[in-house]
């Protein structure tokens, strides 16, 4: 078998191969140089399993790379589980996938995807125009990507194609068998949160003028932006802007913890005999788990709001905070607020991820004609619209819940809210 032509003929693209890899000429192929030589073929980054894979399924010696002989020897291996993929997907053994068979395989994933995006999928794979994959397609565009099954080939899809339906923003992610065994899980799960907390502190004067105006604000005291801004300014100084924002960031592991780890027990209880969830399914199964976080971290909820309310040196720090109010008004008040708080969270995951994806399909039908990803900026731009679309529709209830919240704040007799006191000044001056 070693000499038919077929196998020359693989021996030989191999070879062409890895000398496209070997950047530097040093007759091996190392991570550096399969990552630099994916972005120059256009297949972007390698995944951490093909980066482990590399360096592990071939090399014979622990040496760093790979030789002739033993890139030779993983890629046959690669080819042989690729062949065993492509029947799979290849439904009726025609020896092509088309835009039918993708659809199928991803309703068996539990995701429905129409068929502008199959055709999107195909296209980004399709080299003669044919709107089909054929083996070889197949085979030369997964080649140096550690995909071990069918799944995880649609989870590659799923994430490199940005069909997403919204999840990112109300289902906590579904990660492959082989993102759990490298760990990407977590590392996806530690980014997140870093990104939340670089996010939240950046934002955090504008998140807390938004508590000081629900709570604050009345007929008889309009608060507008520079005068709340201008109001905590010259009460605690401009580090009085961040007050509450060291609790808000550090919900933030937890609640997703609790979040992911929730998703998974009832996503296990919802499937029962099936084998993989609709995408309806997997809504209701994002929304309970997001609601049984919000249950477990709702009392640092009361607390961050309670801290971004406070007037200087009216608590010591968190625990302090929480030791008055269990001692002025019981335990039952680090749950008020509760009842709204679970409430909205229907109408905004149904209307964020709804809007989301209406403007997202939108999009690829009207101006992708050539990738089926959107591009950052155009995600960007549909979640923004969505996240506002569900804010506006959940915010009274929001309202309700920090008001409800942050009742039991203490105020002495001579004790105005803030912003009230400048209003009565500014009522006084108006009058002389």
């Amino acid at each position: 078998m070693r000499g038919s032509p077929g196998d020359a003929e693989r021996r030989q693209r191999w070879g062409r191969l890895f000398e496209e890899l070997d950047s530097n000429k040093d007759g091996r192929v190392d991570v550096h140089e399969l990552r630099q030589g994916l972005a120059r073929l256009g297949g972007g980054n390698p995944d951490p399993g093909a980066q482990q894979g590399i360096s592990s399924e071939g090399d014979a010696d622990p040496d760093g790379g790979l030789d002739l002989e033993e890139f030779s020897h993983y890629l046959q291996e690669r080819e042989q589980r690729l062949l065993l993929m492509f029947h799979s997907l290849d439904r009726n053994q025609d020896g092509h996938i088309d835009v039918s068979e993708i659809q199928q395989s991803f309703r068996a994933l539990g995701i429905s995807i129409s068929l502008e995006q199959a055709e999107k999928i195909l296209h980004s794979m399709d080299r003669d125009g044919t709107m089909t994959i054929d083996w070889q397609e197949w085979r030369d565009h997964f080649l140096l990507h550690s995909l071990e099954n069918v799944e995880d080939v649609l989870y590659f899809w799923k994430h490199s194609t940005v069909l997403d339906i919204g999840e990112c923003l109300t289902v906590p992610d579904e990660f492959s068998k082989q993102e759990k065994l490298t760990g990407m899980w977590w590392k996806q799960l530690v980014a997140g949160a870093v990104a939340g907390a670089v996010s939240r502190t950046g934002t955090a004067p504008l998140d807390r003028l938004k508590v000081f105006m629900q709570v604050h604000a009345s007929k008889t005291n309009r608060l507008n932006i520079l005068g709340g801004l201008r109001s905590m300014v010259l009460e605690g100084g401009v580090r009085s802007l961040w007050r509450g924002n060291g609790i808000n960031v550090l919900k933030i592991a937890p609640e997703s913890a609790i979040k992911f780890m929730a998703y998974e027990q009832i996503k296990r209880a919802i499937l029962g005999q099936q084998e993989t969830l609709h995408v309806q399914e997997r809504f209701v199964a994002g929304s309970l788990a997001g609601a049984t976080a919000q249950t477990i971290i709702y009392p640092m909820e009361v607390l961050k709001t309670r801290l971004t309310l406070r007037r200087t040196g009216q608590y010591k720090g968190l625990l302090d905070c929480a030791r008055r109010i269990l001692e002025r008004e019981g335990p039952r008040a680090f749950y008020r607020g509760y009842l709204p708080n679970v409430l909205g969270i229907i109408p905004y995951a149904g209307i964020d991820l709804a809007v989301y994806e209406t403007l997202k399909n939108w999009w690829l039908q009207q101006y992708s004609h050539d990738s089926a990803d959107p591009g950052i900026l155009v995600l960007l731009a549909c979640g923004t619209i969505s996240s506002t679309c569900g804010q506006i529709a959940s915010y009274p209830l929001a309202l309700v819940r920090t008001r409800m919240q942050a009742q039991g704040s203490q105020w002495s007799r001579h004790e105005q809210p803030y912003g009230q006191d400048h209003a009565v000044r500014n009522s006084a001056n108006s009058h002389v």
